[in-house]
């Protein structure tokens, strides 16, 4: 038990040099109790595969092209129903923001309809448009589209009324207004909600490929479940994990800082 102490110990000072092993260290542990369940526990191994079972199935699949195929196929499905998303989301949720009429006109229907869930869409949109590309993404862009309107009106509505009253006052046009004031001071509030757009996104994706979807990581898992290979549903689990891990640490936080920082209301 002392040498386990000390050799996490060890692990952990290291790790301040190396932010990589910062990364890894906390799921150190997780692993190891996973294999320790796997090869001591009450469950056979069909049932609760160990590590090493899991890196064997992820091997076969990568060497068949199967994982790096239908991986590719969700990353593309989340890029395409984001942009949509996104690209709707912004622009509505200033309009929403800057125009009194619109955001009481809309803001109750906007709340409406955020408290549907986009699972609660799919028997409809497959009656409509069947098993495929435009079901998924449908739910892709109505999961991510309404924390972007809503961070952004959100956004649009903290900037303060002094801000726009000094631009005004230099003789500013409203588009520089916008481009100037308004969209710098939510740009904070908008990356915050491209995040957990996208982060919402991913999991209505994943979710949607098990029922409509033929390709992509969440059918992978589905399916796995016909020849009960519970391995792979463990490695679909991981490989979601890890893919959401390095978009949301290395990519959208640190932006989502920087942005923070950059407006003054994120300190070093």
């Amino acid at each position: 038990m002392n040498a386990l102490l000390a050799l996490w110990s060890l692990l952990l000072r290291t790790s301040v040099k190396w932010p990589v092993l910062r990364t890894l260290a906390p799921f150190v542990p997780v692993v190891a109790l996973w294999w320790a369940v796997a090869a001591w526990g009450p469950f056979p191994p069909a049932f609760f595969p160990s590590p090493p079972d899991v890196w064997a199935k992820f091997v076969t699949l990568m060497e068949k092209g199967i994982l790096p195929e239908y991986l590719g196929d969700s990353v593309g499905r989340l890029a395409i129903g984001a942009a949509v998303g996104i690209g709707l989301g912004v622009p509505l949720g200033l309009w929403v923001g800057l125009s009194k009429r619109a955001h009481r006109a809309l803001w109750p229907v906007l709340l409406f309809f955020q408290a549907i869930g986009d699972i609660a869409w799919l028997p409809i949109l497959i009656i409509w448009f069947g098993f495929g590309l435009t079901t998924m993404t449908f739910v892709i862009v109505y999961t991510v589209l309404f924390p972007v309107i809503l961070n952004t009106v959100l956004g649009v509505r903290s900037v303060r009324i002094e801000l726009h009253r000094a631009a005004q006052s230099l003789g500013a046009p409203p588009w520089r207004i916008l481009t100037e004031v308004v969209v710098p001071g939510a740009l904070p509030n908008i990356m915050t909600g491209l995040r957990n757009g996208l982060g919402y996104g991913w999991r209505a994706l994943i979710a949607a490929e098990m029922i409509v979807g033929t390709s992509g990581i969440g059918f992978l898992m589905f399916d796995a479940r016909r020849a009960g290979s519970v391995t792979e549903i463990v490695l679909g689990m991981i490989v979601l994990g890890i893919l959401w891990y390095i978009v949301d640490a290395w990519v959208l936080a640190p932006i989502e800082q920087a942005t923070g920082r950059r407006w003054g209301l994120v300190t070093q």
